[in-house]
């Protein structure tokens, strides 16, 4: 990021030409104050109704017969199961539940005429209630061995292709509602940032789409625990007033607000040089001369960078910085 913001600094950089062996420079006096904290943090657009479509039951994909990003109707087929596994067992389901039937049934008649106990007559009657029981699980699973679309959407994502052995309750397909969910940015917070934001602090996002359309948004909510695999907490920022035509898995940028307060400094892009990480070097005017000073670079706000590390530097060079070395002679104009 740094990199970036000191070419833009060099761009707007004087011609070098000097005055009485003096190099020319603009300066601009820096009055820090304190004022709202912010944490910068890309991250990905979704939807809070996005929803994993799975199988109840494993085995093999019969068919997948939708692709991504294609819209769907509530109630179309989305994919199969290979349906012999199933359908046997519906079958040795039905076929126990029978036999189940006739015991009890000849059970009630023994049991009539004083041949079997009562204890006996009870057991008979727990299995034919425990087959009853199994045939209707067996039935339920052959009706849910298809995926059909709950409601009006999009397919966001294909995990399985025609073929593939699925277990049950592995992800088959990702959708969304057609617009209907709130718009989220999901992203991935430091530790630090992570203990400086709060849930309902206030921020404005822009995504990648649509450069310069700011959009407002409020932090929802923010994880407990780090992600294991990135090392980062996430946190989703639920966008008040979407602009333009947003898809899942669209790139954006949020500058969250936070209710900390900070002594950061706001100075021109074309006055930081240097950069690397979060440092960063600016020039400033001591005696008639340039001298480096580090500074820590804390986010971007419009046409400003926020830095610390100038709380009690006067005159900060904003153009010609890039023409100069330490203890350079300059003048002001």
């Amino acid at each position: 990021m740094l990199t970036l913001l000191s070419a833009c600094g060099s761009a707007d950089a004087t011609n070098g030409t000097t005055e009485n062996g003096a190099t020319p420079v603009t300066i601009m006096h820096v009055r820090p104050s304190r004022t709202a904290a912010t944490v910068s943090v890309p991250g990905l657009f979704t939807t809070d109704d996005e929803t994993a479509l799975s199988f109840l039951s494993g085995g093999i994909v019969r068919s997948v017969l939708v692709k991504e990003g294609e819209p769907v109707k509530a109630g179309q087929l989305l994919a199969t199961l290979e349906p012999t596994n199933i359908d046997a067992q519906v079958q040795q389901a039905q076929l126990g539940s029978e036999k189940a039937e006739r015991d009890r049934q000849r059970a009630e008649a023994l049991y009539k005429d004083s041949v079997i106990s009562l204890e006996m007559l009870q057991n008979a009657r727990t299995g034919a209630a425990v087959a009853k029981e199994q045939l209707t699980s067996a039935q339920y699973g052959r009706r849910h061995a298809e995926i059909r679309a709950s409601s009006d959407g999009f397919v966001l994502r294909k995990f399985v292709n025609e073929g593939q052995l699925v277990g049950a309750g592995s992800p088959v397909l990702m959708v969304n509602g057609a617009g209907k969910g709130k718009w989220l940015l999901k992203a991935g917070l430091s530790d630090k940032d992570w203990a400086q934001v709060n849930t309902g602090d206030s921020a404005a996002v822009v995504a990648d789409a649509y450069p310069g359309r700011t959009m407002q948004a409020v932090v929802n909510s923010k994880s407990a625990g780090a992600d294991p695999r990135s090392g980062l907490f996430q946190v989703e920022l639920r966008v008040v007033d979407p602009l333009g035509q947003l898809a899942s898995g669209l790139y954006g940028k949020a500058v969250i607000r936070t209710q900390g307060r900070s002594d950061a400094v706001a100075i021109p892009y074309e006055a930081l040089l240097d950069g690397n990480g979060d440092q960063g070097v600016v020039f400033i005017v001591e005696n008639g001369k340039a001298h480096k000073m580090p500074v820590v670079v804390r986010g971007i706000t419009g046409t400003h960078v926020l830095v610390n590390g100038l709380d009690s530097t006067k005159a900060l060079i904003v153009k010609g910085g890039p023409y100069l070395t330490e203890s350079t002679a300059v003048v002001v104009r």
